[in-house]
């Protein structure tokens, strides 16, 4: 079972709520991070949700739950688009920054 703080409702509206919410979040991390003129807003959103899906894994290992909702969801995929593209940063300019 993965990482899901939306319960009850449509499928469909859940995945609309992951785009918007994901597509926020890889914008501000990719804001951060200067690296918002190298992509787009697809990319964003791409960076943004597997951002969440690594913030939903990598926050309740090291014990920081921070609850449902899309607010908790927002900071949640925001932390894991940061480190998303910490990492490439790594790979692709050989330094993190």
């Amino acid at each position: 079972m993965g990482f899901c703080p939306f319960k009850g409702g449509s499928s469909e509206k859940n995945f609309l709520i992951y785009l918007i919410v994901g597509g926020i979040a890889g914008w501000l991390a990719s804001l951060v991070m200067k690296r918002d003129g190298s992509q787009g807003i697809i990319l964003n959103v791409v960076v943004g949700i597997i951002g969440g899906f690594l913030g939903g894994w990598l926050l309740p290992t090291l014990g920081l739950g921070l609850g449902g909702g899309w607010v908790g969801f927002l900071i949640t995929a925001f932390i894991g688009a940061v480190v998303l593209l910490l990492i490439v940063n790594l790979f692709t300019r050989g330094r993190a920054r």
